[in-house]
């Protein structure tokens, strides 16, 4: 066990450290919310580049996990929007060096503390990256939860978790602007846009 991590730091502090060039920021392009028969339904496209020291740590086999979270608010003009309905999606992608296939993981709970995920394995990089970057038909709240004479809002929150990377990588990436994969972007539920 300390030979791996003797191994992993030398192999972290470098990846953190290499000065690739500037990718473009992260961007929540688009961002949908539609009433459906059982609930509030989110669909998003979010564009990032992905940095090098991030690309070339996932070419060594070290998995990245993407975080979604979304919230419903509900206005009030007389104090803070009150928070109706949260969820979070976890999106886990690896590489595996020896079938040379990429393996993509999603789950509601983090990755780890339950067996239940959703697994897909893709031939490239690109196409495991697009399952990451589109989010279709993702209820994020009950029917139930919604009152139809009041305004709401939903906020999507999109990045790259670093404080689930192996301990001698948290060393060196937490706060390096390189590591920073994140965006947030917010809507409307409905046709008419809030009072903010």
């Amino acid at each position: 066990m300390r030979a791996a991590v003797y191994w992993l730091l030398p192999l972290a502090v470098t990846l953190a450290w290499v000065a690739p060039a500037r990718a473009e920021p992260t961007e929540i392009t688009s961002l949908r919310v539609e009433r459906g028969a059982d609930g509030l339904l989110l669909s998003a496209q979010v564009k990032f580049d992905m940095p090098q020291p991030v690309d070339a740590a996932l070419s060594k086999g070290i998995p990245m996990i993407f975080v979604a979270e979304a919230k419903l608010l509900r206005e009030r003009w007389y104090w803070y929007d009150k928070e109706v309905a949260s969820v979070t999606r976890y999106m886990r992608l690896s590489y595996q060096p020896l079938t040379r296939r990429w393996r993509l993981l999603v789950s509601a709970p983090p990755i780890g503390q339950t067996g239940l995920a959703l697994g897909q394995n893709f031939d490239t990089r690109d196409e495991a990256l697009a399952v990451v970057q589109r989010i279709s038909g993702w209820r994020i709240a009950d029917a139930t939860e919604i009152d139809s004479d009041q305004r709401y809002f939903v906020t999507l929150r999109f990045r790259l978790d670093v404080s689930q990377l192996p301990r001698p990588f948290q060393i060196g990436v937490v706060g390096h602007a390189d590591w920073s994969i994140g965006a947030t972007r917010s809507v409307p539920v409905g046709d008419e846009p809030p009072a903010r």
